[in-house]
């Protein structure tokens, strides 16, 4: 004759068996069958829950209960992950540096100097596998090498990236043309990418003033329509590309709506100060070298040392 607390026990063992049993059914006949391809798994889940619970009376189902319920409580809301960006760009990817190789470098107009051949053009190599675009200058220089091999070198890459750059100026200025009124893209494109390349004075003076003069076509454009997209640094190369071809008024003009727009960057500054020094214009120099030294913009090294010499 079994006691009342065995009975009780009997009871809760057999009613507990039951809700397992049920759930087993519940999950591999109706569940598994919904998910399809992951029919296998849940099945395997469901098999590992059922026995849990057999072996852990009562406490089993109330754990899984519970966290069923605390799940559709708490944590019912997908995940909202329209607003966040896993960009690429963000990503700077930290290389160790290559001491061998850096050990042996020195200024390629030095090496050209060198009569070892071997050495020069593995500079000339090293020179290729890095930016190439920000090392015309110092490659052009390598045109006048002795070394026919070297000069050869030098060559191709130039002629291979100016004319990437005259194919890509081509692209973005008939780009330009086309664009909307609202549409500032190519603009602000063409601007950086000639700086980069015509600050290095590679090509010829009738070619070097055409690209000045589309540069400055393209500044015009981007003030029309949006002037706050032209940034100090863009105000700057505009002027300094302009005032390397004596386009004086051009200059003026740009130096002008620099000062305007942006009063307090060093640049409203030295590009004025560079044009009256140009121009031979010293009481127009002196008196914008003296707003410097009053105003509270931050100087820079070089334009300190120019102050230094003319006070």
């Amino acid at each position: 004759m079994l006691t009342r607390e065995e009975l009780l026990f009997l009871i809760i063992c057999i009613l507990n068996l039951l809700v397992a049993v049920i759930y087993l059914l519940y999950g591999i006949g109706i569940v598994g069958t919904i998910h399809g391809r992951q029919e296998k798994e849940n099945r395997r889940t469901y098999l590992i829950r059922f026995i849990v619970m057999v072996l852990c009376p009562v406490i089993g189902p109330l754990y899984f209960l519970i966290s069923y319920l605390v799940y559709i409580t708490i944590f019912w809301q997908s995940v909202d992950l329209e607003d966040v960006v896993f960009s690429k760009e963000r990503v700077k990817t930290r290389l160790k540096a290559d001491e061998e190789r850096e050990r042996d470098m020195v200024p390629l107009e030095e090496a050209l100097a060198v009569s070892d051949k071997k050495s020069v053009r593995m500079l000339m190599l090293n020179v290729i596998r890095g930016n190439v675009k920000e090392s015309l200058e110092t490659i052009m220089t390598a045109l006048d090498s002795e070394d026919s091999e070297t000069s050869h070198y030098a060559a191709s890459i130039l002629l291979d990236e100016l004319n990437e750059f005259r194919t890509n100026v081509q692209k973005l200025y008939s780009e330009i043309k086309a664009e909307e009124d609202d549409e500032t893209e190519s603009e602000e494109m063409l601007i950086d990418y000639m700086d980069m390349v015509l600050g290095q004075k590679v090509f010829d003076q009738m070619e070097q003033e055409r690209f000045v003069q589309m540069m400055d076509e393209a500044g015009e454009s981007l003030y029309k329509k949006d002037a706050v997209r032209l940034t100090p640094e863009r105000y700057e190369s505009l002027c300094l590309k302009l005032l390397e071809r004596k386009e004086f008024e051009k200059v003026k003009k740009w130096c002008t709506r620099l000062e305007e727009q942006y009063p307090d960057v060093l640049p409203a500054y030295t590009c004025r100060m560079k044009l009256y020094f140009t121009m031979n214009e010293k009481e127009q120099f002196f008196k914008v070298m003296e707003d410097l030294k009053r105003s509270k913009v931050v100087i820079d090294k070089e334009t300190l040392e120019l102050i230094r010499i003319f006070s």
